[in-house]
């Protein structure tokens, strides 16, 4: 399959493998996510010689033995007789004062927890050589914790690092190439479950339905993706019962810090916040607050990031001991099939949308510029309730209003002045309202109204 998307991060690589002066560039993400292929591809697109070592969990000499191998390979040398990592990475910053070079470190934290003092051995290195070598040094790993903090002022690399890029999951735009043959609706449908993790994506298959890609990848005893979420877990979190308390529920819908600490059986308050904070440092949780009221905490909402760990325990999780013993297509039907079509999929829509707007709006297609998109919280005194709004965008002009109908019926007129009204209700003033809409629109443009359908949203 060909390389699909991350052109902004290739071109990023791309200056730093061509620079003929050193460069220390730091590449970190959660895992799948595509850190490894983004550099391989980078390098297949280059010329210069590059020595790409994936470090093990082992103890130093395997690892010295390892990227020995590697460099007596690549260099055309007779097997080197290097005892420890420092004395075999001075040898290739010496190499590279002579000939352009590309060293990458993959998994650099299994490097830093068998050699004590890796990062300063590496700090050394890089400031004896940074005017005499023409060294593309490359730095990968998973642990996010880990890498995030050799980039902090109390760790010797700080101020070293020339190229720091944090990889994102994808966005549903570019998630779609990994299945162009299914339609907008499907696109939509596959992208709820399985996200922007480009190693799930290539897995999918877009001449079987939806349904047969989930039932054959997640939702089945035995399936490919079956423990991935709790494999993932476990290799992050020392304590894995209170993690799953948490997402069981933020799968339910239960968002704000007080419900999530009474609808699970977290032991008290500090841990929650301990377990909240690791997942969101995970980047599979996210820690929003309306765009209206930014600073008041009682308004933070918790929720579900990455879209396989939301489907796998509002489903597999949830529901573990039926699937074990059901036929899978039963399974499917009984538990996942009307709650995937008339709630999951539609909240996902939510995102989707979302996700479109700042796309467009990064690429300078909307005018007013958007300065904040996020939820709305409003009070309706009158009716003595409150709640939220889910896309609301602010710009220069005030704010806009953002409804999203994954529904077979299309949007009407009706449905348009009804949705505006209820806004108009709860004291939330908007000078625009955008609907976008799975089937289309029955109803006349008005100058305050922008309809948006589904096929617009995957259209270049």
């Amino acid at each position: 399959m060909n390389f699909i998307g991350r052109k902004e991060q290739l071109k990023k690589l791309d200056k730093v493998i061509h620079a003929e002066k050193m460069t220390f560039s730091l590449i970190y993400g959660r895992r799948r996510v595509g850190k490894s292929e983004l550099v391989k591809q980078a390098l297949s697109k280059s010329n210069v010689k590059s020595l790409y070592y994936e470090c093990k969990q082992v103890a130093q000499a395997s690892n010295v033995d390892g990227l020995s191998e590697i460099v007596s390979e690549v260099m055309e040398l007779p097997k080197l007789g290097f005892s420890d990592i420092e004395s075999l990475l001075k040898y290739v910053f010496e190499l590279s004062t002579r000939e352009k070079l590309v060293l990458v470190l993959d998994e650099y934290p299994y490097l830093r927890e068998s050699v004590n003092g890796m990062d300063s051995i590496l700090q050394a290195l890089v400031d004896k050589y940074r005017e005499t070598a023409k060294l593309t040094l490359i730095v990968l790993g998973s642990y996010v914790e880990v890498m995030r903090s050799l980039l902090e002022h109390a760790n010797p690399l700080y101020g070293r690092v020339d190229l720091t890029i944090d990889l994102k999951q994808m966005d549903y735009y570019e998630s779609s190439f990994f299945y162009p043959n299914y339609s907008p609706e499907d696109k939509v449908r596959i992208y709820s479950v399985f996200g922007g993790i480009p190693y799930y994506n290539r897995l999918i298959d877009d001449t079987k339905s939806v349904k047969e890609n989930i039932i054959e990848l997640i939702a089945s005893p035995g399936a490919r993706l079956e423990n991935e979420v709790s494999m993932y877990l476990n290799a992050e979190l020392s304590k894995i019962v209170n993690a799953n308390e948490v997402f069981e529920a933020l799968s339910r819908g239960f968002s704000r810090y007080s419900d999530i600490l009474s609808q699970s059986h977290v032991s008290s308050g500090p841990t929650l916040v301990d377990v909240l904070d690791k997942l969101i440092r995970m980047e599979v949780v996210v820690k929003t607050a309306p765009i209206n009221d930014l600073s008041n905490k009682k308004k933070i909402g918790y929720y579900i990031c990455d879209n396989l760990s939301l489907f796998y325990y509002r489903y597999n999780f949830k529901y573990s001991s039926q699937m074990k013993i059901m036929d899978s297509e039963i399974f499917y039907k009984k538990y996942i099939e009307k709650d995937f079509e008339e709630y999951y999929v539609p909240r996902m829509f939510e995102t989707v949308c979302r996700q479109y707007l700042i796309r467009k709006n990064k690429a300078g297609e909307i005018d007013p510029v958007i300065e904040k998109i996020g939820k709305y919280y409003y009070d309706n005194p009158t009716e003595r309730t409150n709640g939220e709004f889910d896309i609301v965008t602010e710009d220069e002009l005030g704010y806009a209003f953002y409804e999203v109908k994954f529904r077979k019926k299309p949007v009407s007129d009706e449905m348009i002045q009804e949705e505006i009204e209820q806004v108009k209700a709860t004291g939330l003033d908007c000078y625009k309202y955008v609907f976008f809409s799975r089937s289309g629109f029955h109803c006349e443009k008005k100058d305050n109204v922008q309809l948006i359908e589904l096929e617009e949203v995957f259209s270049e």
